[in-house]
């Protein structure tokens, strides 16, 4: 009786902030149900961004004030999914760890979130994710089950070239495989994050493990790509999905871009130096006095002819940063489709609660997002001023590969928004063709060639 499972990979690209990029994975994630999927992957760094073209100011010997305030924006953006920086394996997973005082649960809250998204559209989620623990920051791939939650996370053991500079190398042991069983088919399935897959011993260690689901959540948009992949899956004799992401120089982050973000009436925020505080500030005159003092001069506010009105800082913005939380822009879901946003700073967001007493924000569809720069992919966009603003900086190339390495779904190139490749497995092809190849058992001759792993066991999982 054929096994067989209907499986996905998204080919979306990060958004402007973490609210943002959940929600589209949210809606994504119930789309995926609707079709009767059963379990989806989506890229590489996808949760915090993975940073492209971005330089982070750094070259041999020197490093860049731009560059660490570049840092400084990509770390805010990155998930705390309460972890250590060893790594608290099997006691993350079960929520061992201990929990600050006053709080029930560890992190940002992003991980109970995922949880939530899995268990209310019965899809079991693989997403790739940008870590912060301690000081440093992982590039990391999160396994949440609809039933058990978040059952197993690892961290790329190997950053590949320039990612060397922002991203830790994570520990080996994290490449152990995760088992389950969905609609009565046994999936033992572990991830190999994009070059990782041309690390020979590392996919052996998966093969070792007798893995029938290779993920490869990836950044890699070569036309390379596939054939690795189509190696991988008939070397493996598994079944691979790999998911990228597509994006265009426009949807960039402003601060990769260098352009500030702007304020609703068009005022320019900038960041200080010695703070991540966005703030709201015009354009001076600085004089200087014999003593060789400084005097700030601002600039007449044309907008106000009451002596003082110009203080250098937006009032509108003072007005609604210094209003309490129960005072934003808050609005029920029944009133969403019907309202329009309201010309302040922030985002209008529907609220919702959580079983864990936290509360979970998903913005509204606002046009005039600040962080978004010129990435309208739940609203209609303006045209590029900049040619070069529509230039792909990744073309995606997500795939399906079939257990005897023949393509099931993509490749997919240039679908920026909406891409979901979709595929229905019988993952018995991946016990049909160990009849003539089992590179970790009969085809291995493991009697002369030996693979230890420092800290990972091997054998398969139970």
């Amino acid at each position: 009786m054929p096994k067989k499972l209907k499986v996905a990979v998204a080919q979306a690209h990060t958004l402007a902030n973490n609210s943002e990029t959940l929600y589209a994975l949210k809606n994504t994630t119930w789309e995926a149900s609707k079709a009767g999927i059963h379990l989806i992957l989506f890229p590489e760094a996808y949760l915090g961004g993975y940073p492209r073209t971005c330089t982070f100011g750094a070259a041999v010997g020197a490093r860049s004030a731009h560059g660490r305030e570049q840092f400084l924006q990509y770390f805010h953006s990155a998930v705390d999914l309460g972890d250590t920086p060893a790594g608290g394996g099997d006691d993350w997973v079960e929520r061992r760890l201990p929990v600050a005082k006053g709080k029930t649960y560890r992190g940002d809250g992003i991980r109970e979130e995922l949880e939530i998204i899995a268990r209310e559209t019965g899809v079991f989620v693989i997403t790739g994710l940008v870590e912060r623990s301690g000081g440093s920051l992982y590039c990391a791939v999160l396994y949440i089950c609809p039933r058990l939650g978040c059952v197993g996370k690892r961290r790329k053991v190997m950053p590949t070239g320039s990612e060397r500079l922002i991203w830790a190398q994570g520990s080996p042991s994290t490449l152990r495989a995760i088992t389950t069983t969905i609609a009565g088919v046994r999936l033992t399935l572990a991830a190999a994050i994009c070059w990782e897959n041309y690390m020979p011993l590392l996919r052996h260690s998966l093969y070792s493990q007798n893995v029938n689901l290779y993920l490869a959540p990836t950044a890699d948009a070569k036309d390379t790509w596939l054939p690795l992949m189509r190696t991988v899956a008939a070397e493996g004799r598994t079944v691979v999905l790999s998911a990228n992401q597509c994006i265009k120089k426009k949807s960039l982050p402003w601060w990769i871009r260098g352009e500030p973000p702007k304020s609703m009436d068009g005022e320019e925020i900038t960041t200080d130096k010695h703070t991540s505080t966005a703030r709201l500030r015009r354009k001076s005159t600085i004089t200087k006095t014999e003593d060789d003092h400084e005097i700030t001069w601002p600039p007449a506010d044309t907008r106000s002819s009451k002596p003082g009105a110009s203080t250098g800082v937006a009032a509108d913005s003072l007005n609604h940063v210094d209003k309490p939380r129960s005072e934003r822009d808050v609005v029920s879901s029944d009133d969403v489709q019907n309202r329009k946003p309201q010309s302040t700073t922030r985002r209008m967001s529907v609220s919702t609660n959580m079983d864990e007493h936290h509360e979970s924000k998903w913005p509204i569809a606002d046009h005039q997002s600040r962080f978004e720069g010129a990435s309208k992919t739940r609203s209609s966009a303006s045209p590029s001023q900049d040619d070069g603003d529509e230039e792909f900086v990744s073309r995606g190339g997500s795939c399906i590969i079939g257990a005897m390495g023949e393509v099931l779904a993509g490749p997919l190139w240039d679908v920026e928004h909406g891409g979901l490749l979709v595929a229905e497995v019988d993952f018995q092809d991946c016990e049909r063709g160990r009849l003539d190849l089992d590179v970790a058992g009969s085809y291995s001759r493991n009697d002369a060639f030996k693979l230890n792993v420092e800290g990972l066991d091997l054998s398969p999982p139970p």
